[in-house]
């Protein structure tokens, strides 16, 4: 049986539209200008620039897509649409890194004349633009990896026009060149600091790992000291998107009624939400009894409180009969 899951958007997607419009508009006058005055900085400034559009273009259409109901074939829904989103902007970052610090290595030995004002004033209107966008998203980075990639885009560029403008300014006043590659260069390691988290995060919920923050023993211990449990095996983590962590577990509870039981599971799964922030739990009760039956409850508590059960019972002897 499947459910829905679902959470609260703090961004949505017509806002992260409008954000990728401005940007990509942006981006094309930027590399005009950066073209036409010869600046490496400014052209990379342009180029991030870019990179921030299809940023958030990929985390608009992710947002979108998160919001469509679970199926019969996506159980979860969509969720994960945000981290793949994730994953290709913070993959993007990567390259741009690498390309940006490429040019700007040849540069740095052989610089060349750069005209200075156009970088200069073209940079401050990136700074307003970026900081904007970036603070326009601030809130839902804090709670989706996926909006988080966005503003990390934003911020490293609003960063990265900054640093053109010392560069522009250093030009103007002593005529070093230089600056301008050497700025290139500082850019393209602080993109390449800002995506290195998202990229190894985003792998990492891909890979099903257990979530940040949440260390395995300490929830088994945790799951040990509930009332009834007498312990626990085959537990496991793991994340479905932001805001969004699931487990498994099997638990053994002494020879009970089936109402006891559900109430240890209620117990446990109870304990995992409001202290680990678990939301979506499946537990299994496995109960033997004197006749080498073992019984099982399979209980999954939804983040909506909704609650289903089903009990089997495995012959434990090998000697099943119909």
């Amino acid at each position: 049986m499947s459910g829905s899951h679902s959470h609260t958007e703090t961004i949505s997607s017509k806002q992260l539209w409008v954000a990728t419009i401005l940007t990509f508009l942006f981006c094309l006058g930027e590399a005009t200008v950066g073209y036409l005055s010869n600046s490496l900085a400014l052209m990379a400034d342009a180029g991030h620039n870019f990179a921030d559009a299809l940023a958030l273009a990929l985390s608009a259409f992710a947002a979108w897509m998160a919001t469509k109901p679970a199926d019969n074939k996506r159980t979860f829904g969509y969720h994960r649409a945000g981290i793949l989103a994730a994953l290709a902007n913070a993959g993007s970052l990567v390259i741009m890194a690498g390309v940006i610090f490429w040019e700007a290595l040849h540069r740095l030995f052989a610089p060349e004349a750069v005209k200075s004002m156009p970088m200069i004033w073209t940079a401050l209107i990136a700074i307003i633009l970026n900081s904007g966008i970036a603070w326009w998203l601030f809130k839902g980075a804090k709670e989706d990896l996926n909006i988080k990639s966005a503003f990390q885009h934003m911020v490293g560029d609003a960063a990265a026009s900054f640093g053109v403008v010392i560069a522009g300014i250093i030009i103007a006043l002593t005529g070093a060149y230089i600056a301008d590659p050497i700025v290139s260069i500082i850019f393209a390691a602080l993109v390449l600091w800002s995506s290195w988290s998202i990229l190894t995060e985003s792998v990492s919920i891909l890979l099903e790992a257990t979530p940040v923050g949440i260390d395995l023993v300490k929830v088994e211990e945790a799951i040990n000291g509930v009332t009834g449990v007498l312990y626990i095996h085959d537990l496991h983590i793991w994340t479905i998107s932001s805001g969004l962590i699931a487990s498994s577990s099997h638990i053994v509870v002494a020879e009970q009624s089936v109402t006891d039981s559900q109430q240890i599971i209620r117990n446990v799964a109870h304990m995992l939400e409001h202290k680990f922030k678990i939301g979506h739990s499946t537990i299994q009760v496995e109960v033997e009894d004197c006749g080498g039956h073992e019984h099982k409850a399979h209980i999954q508590h939804n983040p909506t409180g909704s609650w289903i059960r089903a009990w089997s019972a495995d012959i434990g002897n090998g000697n099943d009969t119909d």
